[in-house]
């Protein structure tokens, strides 16, 4: 038995294990009373977020698991950037080798100092992918965004996964919603998805609904947790899938394996049967660190997400592929107050 996919099956009102359930709801009692507590002290003032000399933005969700922060993160960065702005984008680093502790900076002028695997697949991808977009790692976003601000003379500042990092004042707040899965059984870490209550939404300064599916949104399911005004809707669609060694485009319906190492792999081999014949699926853990081992022994076209390619690059093999994702998202409606009222 795989436990991380029972507690994922729970979370989600899948089929599971019974006898986990009631342990996973005792445990969840502890963390949601300490995850209120500690709300409840920056509401009132006696925890204090720090002000840093820049315009911070928070890309964040009240869940775990992959929700599409990595391409709204790198949409925003490209956006700011074409209006000639320094952006710096701040990550935890999840997942690499080298301690969260330090300000790592991954990239600056569109030269990266680190691997996939010291640094943590996502600020790679960032690094490669985003020209011009200056990129540090460290669990305390204030210690990194100061250093940014020091070094580079950042004036947008984007904090990726930072929703429930207070520490930092932040001058927008967007909160990513999946359309589908939305709040899942609407329990508290580690009973159900949530990093916290429901209530949270309460700092947000715009919702963005997450579409992986073909059907339309249906905003007004919403109404009762936030403002529909403020409420946006951005549709993700899988593109094209290219070789990650030579980036010719693999033919549509050709027949693939599927490997990820994500928080939501259902969702991506959804998108690799609308675009292949999926004749099996390969799943990690997510943030996992590839093997070569592991990945030369398989044959036929690997089919994999961006965040893993990055990681797969190194090991010079011919039959990984990557699928990119399209974000159909209006960011001019989404920040059109923003920059011309607190920048």
């Amino acid at each position: 038995m795989n436990l991380k996919n029972e507690i994922t099956k729970i979370h989600y009102n899948i089929k599971s294990n019974a006898w986990l359930e009631p342990i996973l709801d005792f445990m969840a009692m502890f963390y949601s009373k300490i995850t209120e507590i500690r709300n409840d002290l920056y509401d009132r003032g006696i925890l204090e977020s720090e002000k840093v000399n820049a315009y911070v933005i928070s890309v964040g969700n009240l869940t775990t698991g992959g929700v599409g922060k990595t391409p709204v993160v790198a949409e925003l960065a490209k956006h700011y950037i074409s209006q000639g702005k320094k952006v710096a984008i701040i990550s935890r680093g999840y997942g690499g080798k080298l301690s969260n502790k330090d300000v790592h900076i991954v990239s600056a002028n569109n030269e990266i100092f680190f691997t996939a695997e010291e640094i943590g697949d996502e600020p790679y991808w960032f690094a490669q992918n985003i020209n011009n977009a200056y990129v540090l790692t460290c669990s305390s976003r204030v210690k990194a965004a100061n250093e940014a601000i020091r070094h580079f003379g950042v004036e947008i500042i984007i904090l990726d996964d930072a929703f429930q990092h207070r520490k930092i004042q932040r001058d927008l707040n967007l909160v990513l919603v999946d359309s589908e899965k939305m709040f899942g059984n609407g329990k508290h870490l580690p009973a159900g998805p949530l990093r916290e209550d429901l209530n949270g939404l309460k700092r947000a300064d715009k919702l963005l609904i997450m579409n992986k599916t073909s059907k339309p949104v249906v905003t007004d399911i919403f109404e009762n947790i936030f403002d529909k005004r403020k409420t946006f809707v951005c549709n993700v669609v899988p593109s094209f899938t290219y070789n990650i060694k030579t980036t010719d485009v693999l033919p549509l319906k050709s027949d693939v394996f599927a490997m990820c190492a994500i928080g939501q792999p259902e969702q991506f081999y959804d998108f690799v049967r609308q675009k292949f014949n999926l004749l099996d699926t390969i799943t990690f853990d997510d943030h996992h660190q590839y093997k070569y081992s592991e990945v030369a022994k398989l044959h036929g076209n690997i089919v994999t997400t961006e965040k893993d390619a990055v990681k797969l690059a190194e090991f010079d093999l011919d039959n990984i592929y990557a699928l990119k994702l399209k974000l159909e998202l209006d960011v001019e409606s989404i920040l059109k107050w923003a920059i011309s009222t607190k920048l």
